[in-house]
């Protein structure tokens, strides 16, 4: 009996192992996703509380993008009646030290009581002896505190039914035959940009939740939330939907995204600096000529024409974009070079080439969308002396101008045509042609009349200063 284990003289059944204690404290688990809600990745929230970054991925993943409960910011943190980290430590250095425990409550100004049952509680007992370190106690202690709480989908099995075939349900045809769609496979993350997506009926979370009060007005068991849904689906070990269903959602998103991860997005070549709030108020009454609104018509094949619009005088130039060699010959590489002609630096090399055959006092201001094509416009602005400025995401009231123009425009290059088969002539034309129509909000003057008329009064003034 002297050479056994304490564990195996307590008569008694071996215990399954709890595990090993992770590889973090639960602060820093908190601090983890706190910088994930602030719009850090997982790998770079993981760097800042010193751990890998790949165990912030795999936190990241077993959550499901979303903070756990009694992780999250809105969590109470935990009374002064439990022990702390910082006092377990204290325990753990003064039991090595000989204190007894009468000695150490005293020392930590708790019972006596409450430090017997921490050392015999929370013991490390992987070696057969109650030994006492800090971090396994604190380990032991978050599990026991633990409440997990079965979901509802996975004891409702009615209510799960109803849910899984309003997401994943075939797509059925008026007699009642399913239609498969294309053959996905789940890989475990959300699909590619244009590639085939899993058909099936596709109700939102909400959506169902909410059918539920119809279908069943007096049952209250078959009630759920939509909030409810999404953990099913996308926490693991929840055990009640299948990740992969994730699919068949709208957006199609594997993990959840944080809010602040969605609005730290966009350009990186767009600051608050050049955004159309900040764009000089004559630009806004039209007064002054030489303020100028852009955009691209995107035509078959991803060919495209830029336009250009004045909007004091609506007089308007277009840019031919013509695709580079090698466009549409083999697959597209990714982060390759932009052959089908309206990469950034086609583009800026076309605008320079257009709007610098026009003087200096007409070339004031250009507003355009937050598209890629733009991203060279510092070197823009170098090149033309003319200052650029962003609209807001979605937002393309803000070209009011330039958007009618585009419209115009379609009359001669329809959606769905190849627009890489008109030439720098073909487009003068065009321009041409537009530009000698009398317009309303000219008092039926011509664009090219209004432009000549500015152009003279911007001669006149050179003379006059002269």
């Amino acid at each position: 009996m002297a050479g056994r284990r304490r564990s195996d003289r307590a008569l008694r059944g071996k215990l399954t192992s709890p595990g090993r204690p992770p590889v973090a404290r639960q602060e820093h688990r908190r601090r983890f996703w706190a910088l994930v809600a602030e719009g850090l990745s997982s790998e770079d929230a993981a760097m800042e509380v010193g751990v890998s970054q790949p165990v912030g991925f795999r936190w990241f993943r077993q959550a499901g993008g979303t903070a756990p409960s009694h992780l999250s910011r809105s969590c109470k943190p935990l009374s002064g009646r439990y022990l702390s980290f910082a006092e377990r430590e204290e325990i753990a250095l003064l039991q090595v030290q000989g204190v007894g425990v009468r000695e150490i409550a005293r020392r930590l100004g708790r019972a006596a009581s409450t430090i017997s049952r921490e050392l015999r509680r929370n013991a490390a007992t992987r070696g057969g002896n109650l030994d006492y370190r800090a971090t396994t106690a604190q380990w032991h202690a978050e599990r026991a505190a633990r409440r997990p709480k079965v979901a509802k989908l996975a004891t409702n099995t009615v209510l799960r039914s109803y849910v899984q075939d309003r997401l994943a349900g075939s797509v059925v045809t008026p007699g009642g035959a399913a239609v498969p769609g294309p053959a996905v496979p789940w890989k475990g993350r959300r699909h590619g940009r244009r590639q085939n997506r899993r058909w099936a009926m596709a109700w939102s979370p909400q959506q169902i939740a909410e059918r539920l009060r119809l279908d069943y007005p007096d049952d209250a068991t078959m009630r759920i939330s939509h909030e409810a849904i999404y953990q099913a689906l996308y926490v693991q070990g929840r055990g009640a939907l299948q990740r992969e269903l994730t699919a068949c959602l709208r957006t199609g998103r594997a993990l959840r995204v944080p809010r602040a991860r969605t609005r730290g997005r966009g350009k990186s070549f767009i600051t608050p600096e050049i955004l159309i709030s900040e764009r000089p108020a004559e630009v806004e009454d039209r007064a002054v000529p030489g303020h100028w609104e852009g955009d691209l018509i995107i035509g078959l094949n991803r060919s495209a024409i830029g336009t250009l619009v004045e909007r004091t005088t609506r007089f308007t130039m277009l840019l031919r974009l013509p695709p580079m060699e090698g466009h549409g010959v083999g697959p597209r590489a990714k982060n390759g070079p932009a052959l089908a002609g309206h990469g950034a630096e086609a583009v800026r090399d076309a605008i320079t080439g257009t709007i610098t055959t026009l003087p200096e006092q007409l070339r004031r201001s250009l507003t355009w969308d937050q598209g890629a094509e733009m991203a060279q416009h510092a070197r823009l602005r170098i090149d033309t002396s003319l200052q650029v400025y962003f609209c807001d995401p979605h937002s393309p009231w803000q070209r009011g101008t330039n958007e009618n123009t585009n419209g115009l425009l379609r009359q001669y290059f329809p959606k769905g045509t190849d627009l890489s088969v008109h030439g720098t002539d073909d487009l003068f034309a065009v321009a041409a042609a537009l530009n000698s129509r009398p317009r309303k909000t000219l008092g039926w003057k011509t664009p090219a009349e209004a432009l000549d008329a500015a152009l003279q009064s911007v001669q006149d003034g050179v003379a006059t200063t002269g």
